[in-house]
């Protein structure tokens, strides 16, 4: 099964997704400077991209991966059921879904890119010209 770039996101999330990348968390936004422009093993990673009706932290197209960096407010109410249901939908999808808590990723940020790499598993697309090298 050949999965959708965007799986069907409609403009609306497109909107909101361009919106979350102006407002990212100190988390988010140490993460993704860890990981843009190929940085880890030359693979791309894009933030805030959306997916159906959901936006995911990040993605890499190349290995279907989704990592998720959550705060305190996925602690609360129905929000832990609701990540697993999301979670689900996703891996139901063909997609491979990492969570880690900010505190995980501003405290530990090489553990992290750690346990992202065990998920890299397929080869890398050939750099295009002007994208990032391998680190």
């Amino acid at each position: 099964m050949k999965l959708p770039f965007h799986q069907n996101a409609s403009p609306k999330i497109f909107e909101n997704a361009r919106f979350l990348k102006a407002v990212q968390t100190k988390a988010e936004e140490v993460l993704w400077r860890r990981v843009r422009a190929r940085k880890v093993n030359g693979f791309k990673f894009r933030r805030q991209h959306p997916i159906d009706h959901y936006i995911v932290d990040f993605y890499c197209h190349e290995c279907r991966l989704v990592v998720e960096v959550d705060g305190k407010i996925h602690e609360q109410n129905d929000n832990p059921d609701y990540d697993k249901y999301r979670t689900q939908v996703l891996s139901n999808a063909g997609l491979t879904v990492i969570r880690f808590t900010n505190d995980q990723v501003l405290r530990n940020t090489d553990f992290v890119l750690n346990e992202i790499r065990k998920h890299l598993t397929s080869p890398p697309a050939p750099l295009r010209g002007g994208e990032g090298g391998v680190v």
